[in-house]
């Protein structure tokens, strides 16, 4: 965790807290830390985990029970469907799809879990009030009422491709295991 603290000091002399806790009390976002009841008990024993995790929706003690669904962003038709099928299998046997929001195999495992009634967790590597890709806005909606769209990034943090691979690592914290 000490990369963790470096990066959250960094990050304090960067942030106005008080503003930044208005604005996510105005959009409904709750705000977990490594001390919070509710921060996620798999992602807390990651190596690095987030020592901040904005959340839009609900995380629940069901979501213990999650696997991750990631893939192509310019995916074959057979490789949607296979992701698909694994999403709603996994979710109509009450396991939550965590995935990245992306587009292709990503929004593909969200939609198909959203589908069969389950829980679905998108991770994004920008804030929440920048849904990337863009045209999964209406998808992220649909998975907050039925999950949570998360980010470690604070509110304003535009999507850049430096921040995707460190979203990975929340992807499999969250997860039991990785399709």
């Amino acid at each position: 965790p000490q990369n963790a603290i470096q990066e959250l000091q960094y990050r304090r002399l960067k942030i106005d807290l008080d503003a930044e806790l208005r604005k996510v009390q105005e959009r409904g976002i709750q705000v977990l830390t490594w001390e919070s009841d509710g921060y996620p008990a798999l992602l807390r024993s990651i190596d690095q985990p987030p020592p901040v995790l904005y959340v839009d929706g609900c995380l629940t003690s069901d979501d213990d029970w999650a696997v991750a669904i990631v893939g192509t962003r310019d995916a074959s038709s057979y490789g949607l469907r296979v992701a698909e099928r694994f999403a709603a299998g996994l979710a109509e046997n009450r396991v939550t799809v965590v995935s990245g929001l992306a587009l292709g195999v990503d929004g593909a495992a969200h939609r198909a879990a959203l589908h069969a009634g389950g829980r679905t967790i998108a991770v994004l590597g920008c804030g929440l009030d920048t849904i990337y890709p863009y045209r999964h806005r209406a998808l992220a909606d649909e998975i907050r009422r039925a999950g949570a769209v998360v980010s470690d990034y604070p509110l304003g943090t535009k999507p850049d491709a430096t921040n995707f691979p460190p979203r990975n690592r929340i992807i499999s914290g969250l997860s039991l295991g990785t399709l």
